[in-house]
């Protein structure tokens, strides 16, 4: 063990400097930049169908059904790669990862059709199931001040009031805002959707990817899985290619950019660590969760003390390029 960390951190020591242009800084799950342009194509009696099609899958509605049933089910100990509830917990890994982009696919087509009724409101509320339930209490109301506004914090809720009053609105065709109103309610079924997933991912990590769960915690090292196509898939890939799992870029020279911030950048870690170090801190993460990552595969470790051991590491060299 101590032989595979020494190579692997000099593997780190060689990687390069770690390329932030174009992302964002915090880690909100669904505040992306949306390419308007894929919608610009939609007419007034366009349907969300058109454009968002997850739903109405039949692997959707399997995977839903088995996670559902294993809910039900106690958990195991351990878990192999050859076991049944293993390749269900990797296929929800990706469908996690699809719900992600239909949630955005679902709030630019809200965005599109709602922005006649209150052009100003995306520049209010950035996220993305925030700005559905918004959507769905204004509705067509014409006294904005009457709102309710539940989920909002004090301060946008004042900006929102402030802007009501000149917002340069106009009413929509009843037709657009009953299909507006519909892919509210699709954004808030693929959000409970997502939550059940993922609770049931993270409850199961700890027996298929214990150490790797200690480092970066069970939410981002399941999205980790999904995108390298299995723990042994991860445990294979160079730690420079771990760093930038997640990412995803379009266009950043234009203003229609999108991007997405990576997974190793949503976890604990990184977001305690001062702006100045995280260059570093990413690089840290990379190595150690690759670490991590083959000891699980080996299932060398079941109770995931290497991993804690890796996350302390981490830490107190990041505490000690502070000093």
């Amino acid at each position: 063990m101590a032989e595979l960390e020494d190579s692997f951190l000099a593997e780190i020591d060689e990687l390069s400097d770690y390329e932030e242009a174009g992302l964002e800084e915090n880690a909100g799950n669904y505040e992306v930049a949306m390419d308007m342009s894929d919608f610009e194509t939609l007419k007034s009696d366009d349907d969300l169908d058109t454009v968002s099609k997850l739903q109405k899958t039949q692997r959707y509605a399997d995977i839903i059904h088995k996670v559902e049933d294993a809910l039900s089910k106690d958990s195991y100990l351990t878990m192999s790669e050859d076991d049944p509830l293993y390749k269900l917990i990797v296929d929800c890994n990706q469908l996690s990862v699809d719900i992600e982009n239909e949630i955005v696919t679902v709030h630019g087509f809200i965005r599109f059709k709602y922005r006649l009724r209150f052009p100003e409101l995306e520049s209010l509320v950035h996220h993305a199931i925030e700005y559905a339930s918004v959507v769905k209490q204004i509705g067509d109301e014409k006294d904005l001040t009457l709102v309710p506004l539940k989920g909002l914090s004090a301060s946008t809720i004042i900006s929102f009031l402030l802007t009501a009053s000149t917002t340069k609105g106009k009413p929509l065709p009843d037709n657009v805002l009953q299909k507006t109103l519909e892919a509210c309610d699709r954004a808030t079924e693929l959000d409970s959707a997502l939550k059940k997933i993922l609770g049931f991912v993270e409850t199961k990590m700890g027996c298929i990817a214990p150490n790797l769960s200690a480092i970066v915690g069970s939410s981002v090292a399941a999205k980790l899985m999904a995108t390298a196509g299995g723990l042994s898939g991860l445990a294979k890939m160079p730690s420079c290619n771990v760093q930038v799992l997640g990412q995803k870029r379009k266009n950043l020279s234009t203003a229609t950019s999108q991007s997405r911030v990576g997974y190793l950048e949503q976890t604990e870690i990184f977001q305690s660590t001062p702006p100045g170090l995280r260059k570093q801190a990413i690089k840290l993460l990379a190595g150690k969760s690759t670490l991590a990552a083959r000891v699980d595969a080996c299932r060398g470790d079941p109770l995931g003390t290497n991993g804690k051991a890796l996350r302390e590491e981490i830490q107190n060299k990041i505490d000690k390029l502070q000093e």
